[in-house]
C-alpha cells in the first residue's frame, strides 16, 4: 500500500505539473500578437509571417496544402486566432504545444493529458502509453506493469514539404534550404552555395574550384543567377574558389533546370534565385564566424518594431597568411587573395495592402596568383521591390534595379610595359508581376520585363606615363530587352495539372555604332565588308523576337507516384566571351547586333517520381533533351580580347545535350543527405558558311564541359543534438581537351600536331570530403550560442588534374599536369549566434 501511495502521489505531481505548463504556455502563447497579410498566397508565405514574428515553429505536410490558398488581413492577433480564421470552413486543424504548432489535414493532435491518468494513478496496475498521434479519437493502450504508473508519449515527426516532389507542378527545379547548405563540407570549410549546387544532379563544373557551373549541357554564361532578383554577372571570389554570397542572409535557393517560369527570361540553361531573409521584426540579434581563411558578422534587427527590419553583413578574407609560409623558393609566395562582400537589406510594412524591400549588395576582389598581374573585379547590385494587394484574389510585385559588373586589371611589374585593362556591364532593369486566383484550381501570373544594358567592351591603357602600351579603346554598345509574359496552372482534376505559358520577349541593338555589313552566303573576313553603316545614340541597329514557350503536365497516379513532362523554349541576347574553360577575370560580355545573333533553345522532359516509407524518401528520374542554337564558339587562335571585328572570330555553333538524372533523396532522420547520378552528352557543331574555318570538319564534337558520368553522395549523421558528422564523396568523368598526336621539326625546333578539339580527356575525378559539426550547449538563456566545424577536403588526397599543358623547354616540347588542389586540406570554423 506505501508503494502504491508513492507512485500515485508521484503521478498526480506528474500530472499537476505537466497541465501548470501547459496553462504556462497557453498563457504565453496569448501575449504573442501577430500581424498577418496574405493575397491568395500558399501556406508557405503564412508559416513564414508566423515564424519570423513569433518563437513558434510550425510542421506540416506541404502535400496536405499543395492547392491551398490564403487570403486574409489580421493585426494583433494570436497564434490561435490567426490559424482558426486561415482554416474558417476547411478540414485543416491544428495543435500547438510548447513553442511548436503542428498542422494536419482532416485529423486532430491531442496533446492535453488523457483523463485515464488518474484512474491509473489510483490503481497503480496500468501504464497508460498514449499517443500523440493524428488518430481522430487517440486512444490510449493499457499496458500491465508491477511497480508504478508513468506516461509515455510516443515521438511524432511532421515535416514540411516532404512529398511536393510528387504532387507539386514544377519540374526539373531543386530546392535547397540554408541549413542543408551548411551541412556540406566544402574547400577550407567555407559554407558555399554554388559548390552544394554542384552536388545536384544536372549541375557540372569544368574543374576543381572552377567559377561558374554548367547545367543540363549548357555553358556557364546560359544561366540566370539572381540575388534577391539582382542579376549578379560573377558570383565567386578568387578565380572561383570561393562563393561570393554569404550563406547567413540566404533563406533558400531554388534552381530551375527546365520548366523555367516564363517570368524569367534571357538565359537558356538555368535560373538560379537566391532568396534573402526578412530581418527580425521585434529583436536584436547576429551571427559571426571565423575560419583559417575568412571571418563574417551579421546583424539583424528592427528600425520600428513589428513594422521594420534591417540586416547588414558582410565578409572578408586574410587568406595571405597562407602564401608567406611557402618556401622561399615558391613562385607562389607572391600570391594575394583578396576580397570582401557587404549585403543591406530593409523590409518595411507600410499598412495591410503595402510592403517594400531594399537590397544592397557588393562583392570587390583583388587577387593575383604570382605574376606580374593584379586581378581587380567587383559586383554591385541595387534592388527596390513594392508589393501590393488588390484584392483577396490579386496581388502585384514591382521590382526596379541596377546592376553592374567591372573589372580593373593592370601590372606595375615593369615600367616600360605596365598597362590597365578595364571592362564594364551595367543594366538598369524593371519588371511587373501580377498574380491572380479566380479559384482554387487555378493560378494566372503576368506581367513585363525591361532591361536596358550599357556595356563597356574594354580599354587598354598605359598605367603610367612611361609605359611605351598603345591605348586601345573598344566603343560602347547598348541594347533594350523587353518582354510580356502570361502563365497558368490549371487543376484539371485532383490528379491531372496542366501549366501553360508563354513570353514573347523583344531585342533591340541600340547606337551610336558602326556597323560592317558582309557580303551574304560568304564567311564573314575584312575582303568580305560590302560596306560600313553609322548609327546615332539611341538608333535601332537591329531587332530580334520571339515567342518563348512554356509547357508542362502533371500526372498523379497515387499519393506517392506521379509522372510529369515539360517543353520550353529560351533566347538569350547576351553572350559571354572567354578564352578559358571556367569563368574568369578577363571574360567579356557581348550584346546581339547585326552580325551576331541571339542564342535560342529548346528543351524537351520527362520525369517519374516516387516517394517511400512515408514521404521520409524521395526518388526521380529525369530524362531530356536539348537543341541550343547560335551558341558562340571561336576559330583556332581566335583573338577575343579588346577584338574591334570579333564577329570574324566566332562561329555560330549548334548544340545538343541529352542525358537522364537519377535522385534518391533522404531528408529526415539521424542519417540524412541525398545520392545522385547523372549520365549526360553535350556536343556541338561548327557550320562555315565556305568550310574553310569549321571546327572538327563540321563534325560534332564534345564542348569543353561534357563529362558523361557524374555521381554525388551527400550524408550527415545526428550522433546526438550537439554532435553530428558529413561526407562528402564526388566522381567525375575528365572533361575533354586537345592534345597534340604528333610531332615535327621545323626552324631547328620541335613543333606539335593536334588532334581534333576535344578528342580527349584528363583523368577522372575523384573527391570525398568530411566534417564534423560541434554545437555549444543548448541553454536558452546565455548571450550566445557558438558551433564548431572541423573538417578535411580531399580526404583521399587525391591529384585531380584541372588541365594539361605543353611548354617548350630548350627547343623541347615537355607536357604537365596542372592540380588545384593536391592535397587533403584540413579546416576549422568557429561560429556565434547572439541575441
Amino acid at each position: 500500500m506505501e508503494l502504491i501511495s508513492k507512485t500515485t502521489s508521484s503521478a498526480l505531481l506528474l500530472g499537476f505539473c505537466l497541465c501548470f505548463l501547459a496553462l504556462r504556455l497557453n498563457a504565453q502563447t496569448l501575449s504573442n500578437k501577430i500581424n498577418i497579410t496574405l493575397q491568395q498566397q500558399p501556406m508557405s508565405e503564412l508559416v513564414k509571417q508566423i515564424e519570423v514574428q513569433s518563437n513558434y515553429h510550425i510542421y506540416y505536410d506541404e502535400s496536405h496544402f499543395s492547392s491551398f490558398t490564403i487570403s486574409m488581413d489580421m493585426k494583433g492577433g494570436t497564434i490561435e486566432e490567426v490559424l482558426d480564421k486561415a482554416f474558417a470552413g476547411t478540414d485543416f486543424k491544428f495543435a500547438i504545444f510548447g513553442k511548436s504548432v503542428f498542422l494536419t489535414k482532416s485529423v486532430s493532435i491531442v496533446t492535453a493529458l488523457p483523463s485515464q491518468l488518474a484512474d491509473s494513478a489510483k490503481n497503480g496496475k496500468v501504464l497508460l502509453a498514449a499517443d500523440l498521434s493524428t488518430h481522430p479519437n487517440p486512444i490510449p493502450t493499457p499496458v500491465k506493469t508491477n511497480t508504478k504508473a508513468a506516461l509515455v508519449l510516443n515521438e511524432v515527426t511532421i515535416t514540411g514539404g516532404k512529398s511536393s516532389n510528387v504532387t507539386g507542378t514544377q519540374m526539373g527545379m531543386e530546392k535547397l534550404d540554408i541549413k542543408t547548405i551548411k551541412q556540406v563540407p566544402t574547400v577550407f570549410g567555407e559554407v558555399d552555395v554554388l559548390r552544394v549546387i554542384l552536388t545536384l544532379p544536372g549541375v557540372k563544373s569544368v574543374g576543381e574550384s572552377s567559377a561558374g557551373f554548367n547545367v543540363r549541357g549548357g555553358s556557364t554564361d546560359q544561366n540566370l543567377i539572381l540575388f534577391d532578383e539582382a542579376t549578379v554577372f560573377n558570383p565567386t571570389h578568387f578565380f572561383g574558389f570561393f562563393s561570393a554570397f554569404s550563406p547567413e542572409i540566404i533563406q533558400d535557393v531554388k534552381l530551375f533546370k527546365n520548366s523555367i517560369p516564363a517570368k524569367y527570361g534571357g538565359r537558356l540553361s538555368s535560373v538560379l534565385e537566391m532568396n534573402l531573409r526578412e530581418g527580425n521584426k521585434k529583436n536584436f540579434e547576429g551571427t559571426a564566424g571565423i575560419g583559417l581563411l575568412t571571418s563574417r558578422l551579421n546583424i539583424e534587427g528592427p528600425i520600428f518594431k513589428d513594422k521594420t527590419s534591417f540586416i547588414v553583413g558582410g565578409r572578408t578574407t586574410y587568406a595571405n597568411w597562407i602564401t608567406k609560409l611557402l618556401p622561399k623558393n615558391s613562385a607562389y609566395r607572391r600570391a594575394e587573395a583578396s576580397f570582401y562582400d557587404l549585403n543591406a537589406t530593409i523590409s518595411h510594412q507600410q499598412d495591410k495592402k503595402n510592403s517594400f524591400n531594399f537590397t544592397a549588395y557588393l562583392s570587390n576582389d583583388r587577387s593575383s596568383l604570382a605574376t606580374d598581374t593584379i586581378f581587380q573585379y567587383s559586383n554591385r547590385n541595387l534592388s527596390l521591390r513594392w508589393k501590393h494587394i488588390y484584392s483577396e484574389k490579386m496581388y502585384s510585385q514591382i521590382t526596379a534595379g541596377l546592376d553592374e559588373y567591372s573589372y580593373d586589371n593592370f601590372s606595375n611589374y615593369q615600367e616600360e610595359t605596365d598597362y590597365r585593362l578595364t571592362y564594364s556591364i551595367k543594366q538598369a532593369r524593371f519588371k511587373t508581376n501580377f498574380n491572380y486566383a479566380p479559384n482554387r484550381r487555378m493560378k494566372i501570373e503576368f506581367g513585363t520585363n525591361s532591361i536596358l544594358y550599357s556595356n563597356r567592351l574594354g580599354s587598354l591603357r598605359p598605367y603610367n606615363e612611361n609605359s611605351l602600351v598603345i591605348p586601345d579603346l573598344l566603343p560602347k554598345e547598348q541594347g533594350l530587352e523587353n518582354a510580356l509574359f502570361v502563365e497558368q496552372s490549371y487543376e484539371l482534376t485532383p490528379a491531372i495539372t496542366f501549366n501553360t505559358g508563354i513570353r514573347y520577349s523583344l531585342y533591340t541593338s541600340l547606337g551610336p555604332s558602326t556597323q560592317r555589313i558582309y557580303a551574304e552566303n560568304l564567311s564573314k573576313s575584312d575582303a568580305n565588308i560590302e560596306l560600313t553603316r553609322e548609327f546615332g545614340a539611341g538608333k535601332a541597329i537591329q531587332t530580334y523576337h520571339g515567342p518563348e514557350y512554356r509547357l508542362g503536365a502533371t500526372f498523379l497516379l497515387n499519393a506517392n507516384l506521379s509522372i510529369k513532362a515539360g517543353y520550353n523554349t529560351q533566347r538569350q541576347y547576351i553572350h559571354m566571351l572567354s578564352n578559358t574553360t571556367s569563368m574568369s577575370p578577363t571574360d567579356t560580355w557581348k550584346l546581339s547586333d547585326l552580325n551576331i545573333a541571339p542564342q535560342t533553345g529548346e528543351q524537351f522532359s520527362l520525369g517519374i517520381y516516387k516517394n517511400f516509407n512515408s514521404n521520409s524518401i524521395e526518388t526521380s528520374v529525369e530524362a531530356y533533351y536539348k537543341n541550343i542554337n547560335n551558341f558562340l564558339d571561336y576559330k583556332s587562335g581566335a583573338q577575343l580580347m579588346l577584338n574591334h571585328k570579333i564577329e570574324q572570330d566566332v562561329l555560330p555553333t549548334q548544340g545538343k545535350a541529352y542525358g537522364i538524372e537519377f535522385l534518391l533523396k533522404k531528408s529526415v532522420g539521424q542519417l540524412n543527405g541525398w545520392i545522385s547520378y547523372t549520365y549526360s552528352r553535350t556536343m556541338l557543331k561548327t557550320d562555315d558558311v565556305q568550310g574553310t574555318n569549321s571546327i572538327n570538319q563540321g563534325k560534332f564534337y564534345p564542348a569543353n564541359y561534357d563529362k558523361p558520368h557524374d555521381a554525388t553522395l551527400i550524408g550527415n549523421y545526428q550522433f546526438s543534438k550537439r554532435f553530428s558528422v558529413s561526407l562528402n564523396v564526388t566522381y567525375s568523368t575528365g572533361r575533354p581537351i586537345t592534345l597534340p598526336v604528333g610531332k615535327y621539326y621545323s626552324n631547328g625546333g620541335q613543333r606539335l600536331l593536334y588532334s581534333e578539339r576535344n578528342q580527349y580527356r584528363i583523368p577522372d575525378y575523384f573527391r570525398s570530403d568530411i566534417s564534423i559539426n560541434i554545437l555549444g550547449n543548448h541553454k536558452v538563456k546565455q548571450l550566445a550560442h557558438n558551433s564548431w566545424t572541423i573538417g578535411v577536403y580531399n580526404l583521399t588526397n587525391r591529384k585531380n588534374a584541372f588541365s594539361t599543358f605543353f611548354v617548350s623547354e630548350n627547343k623541347v616540347i615537355n607536357g604537365y599536369q596542372l592540380s588545384i588542389f593536391g592535397t587533403a586540406i584540413p579546416f576549422i570554423n568557429y561560429n556565434i549566434r547572439f541575441k
